[in-house]
């Protein structure tokens, strides 16, 4: 969740949405994404919406506390009942992320997750996330969390080798998310992902294979490996700039994820979206693709965004005025904008595109069908499926995914 937010239209004080964005909501997918904006450090490369300990002090008082935010968090999702309204809708996914959610007692976590049960009601089938920091968790926290409801849960894990790591300012020692794996399958999760990040300065090749090589040999059905993005006004960036580590490469970031293909398929792992891989269709993350989907989620949580029935909105992003908007019985939206019919087949086209399954030729504009046919001669998209009216990015066209949609959306 970068920690910029868009401009909007005001958000009605009660959060209510237009007539038009509920009509046939019941038939639709409905998620929840949970944020917990708080870490115990700030990792260089990080400008998602989080804070420490010492940049709240002072500036929230009780309201930013760590200790409260689960109740906090809890009055947003009865909001979110209230503007939904009462018709049944089960909740297909819960996805706690931050931030770093397990900084909170595992008992918030359940506690949180319990308030979208008690107010919606989850699919009996329904996938229940949380992230995880490799050194924020034990054996009896896992414990508490499985049989709290959670049955899927995703580590950082970065990279296997202490110098990148450092890099990334990441805390955690090399090993420990590989141990975690085992130590959340004893606790009885269906499902546990990895994150990777490739592309650091001062990764090698061979740095990069023993990552993937620790990742897979602690055997999680999920892993997820996504390019270093340097994002400006973050700590890397400044290190960069001032010449004290290199630029990332494009080249490089080509060549290695060349390299996480070749390893995960061969150990077993199909990609389904073009950063992520997983060993069985159940092991996908079902929440992700509901973003993917255009489907419907609420997100809860400073700085959240949430979309339902073609309208956007996002929260204030300080926990203080999150908190503050919430105990006056407000909505602590910051601003909304309500798509339009092109938008959301934009939007189709440039999230379903990066999917196994591609994009439907139907979706594209004249301009948009001319650049799939250019794509396809060119080996970036699949011949089999295109003929059967869908563009599927080759291993190729994943390489140069970015490019590629942007041609197809005209």
């Amino acid at each position: 969740m970068p920690s910029a937010l868009p401009d909007g239209e005001p958000v009605p004080a009660d959060g209510a949405l237009p007539a038009s964005a509920l009509a046939g909501a019941a038939g639709r997918p409905l998620g929840f994404y949970l944020h917990v904006p708080y870490c115990a450090t700030r990792c260089g490369y990080c400008d998602f919406n989080t804070y420490t300990a010492t940049e709240l002090r002072g500036t929230g008082g009780v309201l930013a506390s760590r200790d409260n935010y689960a109740d906090t968090l809890v009055d947003e999702v009865r909001l979110a009942r209230k503007v939904l309204g009462d018709d049944p809708r089960e909740v297909r996914t819960v996805f706690v992320g931050g931030g770093t959610p397990t900084l909170l007692a595992a008992g918030d976590l359940v506690r949180m997750l319990g308030a979208v049960r008690d107010e919606f009601g989850l699919a009996p089938d329904a996938e229940i996330t949380t992230e995880a920091n490799p050194e924020s968790v034990d054996p009896a926290y896992l414990a508490t969390l499985r049989e709290g409801g959670f049955n899927r849960i995703s580590f950082g894990m970065q990279s296997a080798k202490q110098h990148v790591l450092k890099i990334l300012d990441r805390t955690h020692t090399p090993g420990r998310p590989e141990a975690c794996v085992a130590e959340a399958r004893a606790a009885g999760f269906d499902h546990v992902n990895l994150d990777l990040i490739y592309g650091t300065p001062g990764e090698s090749d061979d740095d990069w294979r023993a990552s993937l090589d620790a990742a897979l040999g602690a055997g999680p059905d999920h892993v997820s490996a996504y390019a270093l993005i340097v994002e400006e006004g973050t700590q890397l960036a400044r290190r960069i700039r001032r010449g004290e580590v290199p630029m990332t490469d494009d080249d490089v970031h080509a060549d290695r994820y060349l390299i996480a293909e070749e390893a995960l398929s061969a150990a077993g792992y199909d990609w389904y979206e073009v950063s992520n891989w997983a060993t069985s269709d159940a092991g996908r993350c079902l929440h992700n693709e509901l973003y993917w989907r255009g489907a419907d989620w609420w997100g809860a949580g400073p700085g959240a965004h949430s979309h339902v029935g073609g309208v956007r909105w996002w929260n204030v992003k300080h926990p203080g005025a999150y908190a503050g908007a919430l105990a006056a019985g407000k909505s602590p939206g910051a601003g909304r904008e309500i798509l339009t019919d092109e938008d959301r087949r934009v939007e189709r086209v440039l999230l379903e595109l990066r999917l196994r399954e591609g994009v439907p030729l139907s979706l594209l504009r004249e301009a948009g069908l001319a650049a799939s046919r250019r794509a396809l001669g060119e080996g970036l998209l699949q011949e089999g499926p295109y003929e059967a009216g869908s563009a599927v990015l080759t291993l190729r066209g994943r390489l140069l995914a970015d490019a590629v949609v942007r041609d197809l959306v005209d």
